[in-house]
Formats: C-alpha cells, sequence, structure tokens
C-alpha cells in the first residue's frame, strides 16, 4: 500500500510516524516533507498545489492520501481528488468552510444551538470602532480575522486602545490579506481552554483521546498567540460527564448540522473549547488534526492509523474502536528566535544524537542539507514521550531538550503544568 501525506510541519511528521507502523503499508510519500521525515520519501510539490499533488497520487498509484494542513482542504484538494476516483482522507471544500470562515462557523453555530460567544461582523474600521464604543461586549474583547491566518488570527484585547489597533492591523493594514475581509467581533469567555477532537465518516463518529494545547508564546499564557507551543493528552479537564456533555451539545449538532446544510463532513473535527461556568463553548472549530496536538495523541494510540483513515475516506467507519495507552503523553515546540513574529531561518541544530530513544523527535521546521540539520520555520521541532503519568513525561521531555541546540532556540517551560 503507498500512502501521500500532504503537508511539512510537526504534525504532518507525527501521521508519517504512525503510518509508518502500518503493516500493509509499503511506501510513504511526503509533500513537501521536511528535513526530518525519515520515514518517506519527500516530493517537491508544495501543499497548496491541489492539482498536481492529484496528478503525482494519480501516476503513482497511491492508495491513500492523508491531508495535514488547513489550505488545500479550504482550496478543494478532497473534491479534486474525489472527483478523479483516488481515495482521500479529509473534508470537502464546502465542509471546509467550517475552518476557513470563522464567520460561516459562528452563524452555522447561531443556526444550529450550538454553544458559543456572542458576536458582531464587521467589514470596515468605523463599524468596528461603534461596537467597541457601544460596551457591548467589554474589555477584554476578542477580534478575529475570518479566514485562514496561520493560527495567529485570534487577537484578544484589554483595552480600547489595544482593540482599535487589532482592528486597524486586520481592517486596514491586512495583515492576514484577504482574511481580514471580514472580522469577528466577540465577547471573550473566561475559563479554561481544551481541544476536542473526533474523525466522522459525515454521520457516526469515532472517539479520539482528550488533548490540551498552549497558544501563547510564553510562560503563564502571556504573549502573542502561536500555533502552538506544547500539548498533552490526556486532558486532566475533562472527565466522563464533561466528555458527554460535549459529544450531545457540539460535536453531534455540528456533525448532524453540516449533514442537514448539505456540507457532509467526513474526516477530523476538531472543536477548540472553552470550559466557562456556563459550560463547554467553542471558540473555533478545526477540520483536521490540531497541531501540537496530533504529536500528543499519536504516541498514544495503539491502532493502525492506516486501517481506521482508509475506512473514512471510504465514507465508513471501522468495526473496531481505536486502543490507547493509558499512559500521559506530553511535547514541547522548540520554536525560533522571534516566533511567531520576525524569525532568521538557517540555523544549525544541534544534539539530536543525544536525545534518549524513549523520546520521539518530531520534525516540523527543519531543512536537512550535507547530513547536517538547520532550522526552515517558526515551529522547528517537537519533543515528544510517554509516561506513567504527567510528571514523568515532563521529566523526559525537558531533559530531552536540555541535549537539544539552536541559535535563538526558545520554548515554553511550563507544558504541562495545570492550575
Amino acid at each position: 500500500m503507498k500512502v501521500l501525506v500532504v503537508g511539512s510541519g510537526g504534525r504532518e511528521h507525527a501521521l508519517v510516524w504512525k503510518i509508518s507502523q502500518s503493516s500493509p503499508v509499503e511506501k510513504i510519500y511526503a509533500a513537501p516533507g521536511n528535513g526530518g521525515m525519515k520515514e518517506a520519501e519527500r516530493v517537491p510539490i508544495s501543499a497548496h498545489e491541489i492539482v498536481s499533488l492529484a496528478d503525482f497520487a494519480a501516476e503513482n498509484d497511491v492508495d491513500l492520501t492523508v491531508v495535514g494542513p488547513e489550505l488545500p482542504l479550504a482550496l478543494g484538494i478532497v473534491d479534486e481528488f474525489q472527483k478523479r476516483g483516488l481515495r482521500i482522507f479529509g473534508p470537502s471544500k464546502p465542509a471546509a468552510e467550517l475552518e476557513a470562515s470563522k464567520v460561516f462557523a459562528k452563524e452555522f453555530m447561531s443556526r444550529h444551538g450550538i454553544p458559543t460567544a456572542e458576536f458582531d461582523v464587521v467589514t470596515d474600521f468605523a463599524s468596528g470602532r461603534e461596537i467597541l464604543d457601544s460596551g457591548k461586549y467589554g474589555y477584554p474583547v476578542v477580534i478575529k480575522a475570518d479566514g485562514l491566518a496561520g493560527g495567529k488570527g485570534s487577537l484578544v484585547c484589554s483595552d480600547r486602545e489595544e482593540a482599535l489597533r487589532a482592528l486597524d492591523l486586520l481592517i486596514n493594514k491586512r495583515v492576514f490579506g484577504t482574511a481580514g475581509d471580514r472580522v469577528i467581533i466577540e465577547k471573550f469567555l473566561p475559563g479554561r481552554e481544551i481541544s476536542f477532537t473526533v474523525i466522522t465518516d459525515g454521520k457516526n463518529i469515532v472517539p479520539i483521546v482528550t488533548s490540551k494545547d498552549y497558544k501563547r508564546a510564553y510562560d503563564g499564557d502571556r504573549g502573542p498567540n502561536t500555533g502552538g507551543m506544547g500539548a498533552v493528552s490526556p486532558c486532566p479537564y475533562v472527565d466522563a460527564n464533561l466528555y458527554v456533555k460535549i459529544m450531545d451539545s457540539i460535536v453531534r449538532p455540528t456533525i448532524r448540522g453540516m449533514l442537514e446544510e448539505g456540507r457532509e463532513f467526513r474526516g477530523v473535527l476538531y472543536a477548540g473549547l472553552m470550559l466557562t461556568e456556563e459550560g463547554p463553548m467553542v471558540l473555533e472549530f478545526n477540520v483536521r488534526f490540531g497541531d501540537p496536538e496530533t504529536q500528543a495523541i499519536m504516541l498514544r494510540l495503539r491502532s493502525d492509523l492506516v486501517e481506521v483513515l482508509a475506512s473514512v475516506a471510504e465514507g465508513l467507519i471501522p468495526e473496531k474502536k481505536l486502543e490507547w495507552d493509558r499512559e500521559v503523553s506530553l511535547d514541547v515546540v522548540l520554536a525560533s528566535g522571534g516566533y511567531p513574529g520576525k524569525y532568521e531561518k538557517g540555523k544549525e541544530i544541534k544534539g539530536l544524537e543525544d536525545v534518549p530513544s524513549d523520546v520521539v523527535v518530531f520534525h516540523a521546521g527543519t531543512e536537512y542539507r550535507d547530513g547536517k540539520f538547520y532550522t526552515a520555520g517558526g515551529r522547528v521541532l517537537n519533543v515528544a514521550a510517554k509516561g506513567k503519568d504527567l510528571e514523568e513525561a515532563r521529566s523526559k521531555v525537558y531533559s530531552a531538550i536540555e541535549r537539544i541546540h539552536f541559535e535563538g532556540m526558545h520554548y515554553r517551560k511550563d507544558i504541562g503544568v495545570f492550575q
């Protein structure tokens, strides 16, 4: 069996790593992949070149394609593959709008009674300022770009000056381009943030173990939002009763509502949730595996991942339930200096050969040249491990990190710390 994984980050390396453990798999391609994906043959096609990717899959008799990032899904890669009779795991372009448009997602939730923060949509600076000055939401307040912004389009603003600056950046200065054509102003939700993920064939659901990621750049949840600086699994905030509540009030209504609207959702549904005093509420939806949650989750998965993904790609739910390790897993992102702002590339990475065998290093933004690894992105590496409890997993990961070095390297030291 031949499998193509689309994408180049830590999430994609974790998928490649797990897929390589599937006995039917003889060949893995990664497009474009990264320097650390030794389990796969890299293909020099960008993730957004959906026609070229479909051509490659057809020409090389690829049996299953797995899409990592959101952009190709939003561009319609699944639709392109399916019209050629190529098997691919992921939602269609209409279903992917659940992530591609924050406005669509918020209005969809309103239509189907799915709990989320109160919001307004604006298309110009003056209208946004008027809403802020009305006192409707108070402070802090959340300003979001409608379109895809690499996980950086949601800004929590503590006062009027900061909120106006966020509106200016999104609407006037177009820091995220057309993603800021429409902007959401929404009520800030205090509480604990978690990640909740399932796999679905459009009607039925395969549960995935819970996780929590850490989005802010610095310790103590300070600094700007990033694509994610680390994750743990399971999430200690979710007990059996809360799990059932999230499934009943959020997940099932979402999958049912998408089907009712002619947007059958087939693939991974990821809900970023805030656990508030009123109950769990949706912050955002993603339509693919999370990053860096996937790195922690894949460490705990005992079942054959390919069997599950291939079944869902055919519109079927596998008969066997997924089996998971009871151990706790944790991963920490090692980032380039300056991330999530401007950063330099090409810094030599040292010490990877000294990492213990019970720690897995997933590559994200790396390149391999002349026998050495170099930085090639904002999030560079994910250092991950399992343990009998959270402290053991944390100890393994942070001890391993001490052996790794590249110029400007920074990371959070509080991944797995709960208050």
